[in-house]
């Protein structure tokens, strides 16, 4: 009997699941931070291949919906980056904080390890959703025991500089700060 080995199957894989921040919507392909972790983990000797699973619109319930395909082969590392869709949108804190749970639990019962990312809405939606939905990460974190990288768009969210003229979405350069804020808490992770 003959039996072939897959290399690739063995090399350490990070998935960056997430919407249209994760994406990279409206900046040149290899600017995402995605793209930019890869950089990154080469640089640093890293064997890591990162996957961007980032989809434009995406909801935590979408999210939720297709991540059964995606772990048809199990990453190691999971960063999970969803949740500003359901925000942006107004959606129900508790049907988002349920469906994220369920994100983080069937990753962990696949055995990959979970990275959750905290996102923030902005102001204009009311100081006690804003102050519900950002609680949501770090309660999830908490439960599920898992790293919390506490805001995504730290240093970036609200500099004209650092995003496209929608004010949400960063630029090249936004990505290259929401870099930064991904290993931070990667790094540490990393074996």
């Amino acid at each position: 009997m003959l039996s072939f080995s897959h290399p690739a199957a063995a090399e350490p894989r990070i998935l960056c699941f997430g919407d249209s921040l994760t994406a990279g919507y409206g900046v040149a392909s290899g600017a995402d931070y995605p793209s930019l972790l890869q950089q990154r983990l080469r640089e640093k000797g890293f064997a890591h291949r990162v996957i961007n699973a980032g989809i434009s619109g995406e909801t935590t319930a979408g999210g939720l919906r297709r991540l059964l395909g995606l772990l048809q082969q199990p990453p190691t590392l999971a960063i999970v980056a969803l949740g500003a869709n359901d925000g942006l949108r107004g959606l129900s804190t508790q049907e988002m904080k349920h469906n994220l749970s369920e994100i983080v639990r069937q990753l962990k019962q696949a055995g990959v390890r979970p990275v959750l990312a905290g996102m923030r809405v902005p102001p204009n939606y009311g100081r006690r959703y804003s102050d519900e939905f950002a609680a949501v990460f770090t309660q999830l974190a908490k439960e599920h025991q898992i790293p919390l990288l506490p805001f995504l768009l730290a240093r970036v969210a609200g500099e004209a500089t650092l995003n496209l003229d929608d004010g949400i979405h960063p630029n090249a350069a936004g990505y290259r700060q929401v870099l930064e804020n991904v290993w931070e808490t990667l790094h540490p992770l990393l074996p």
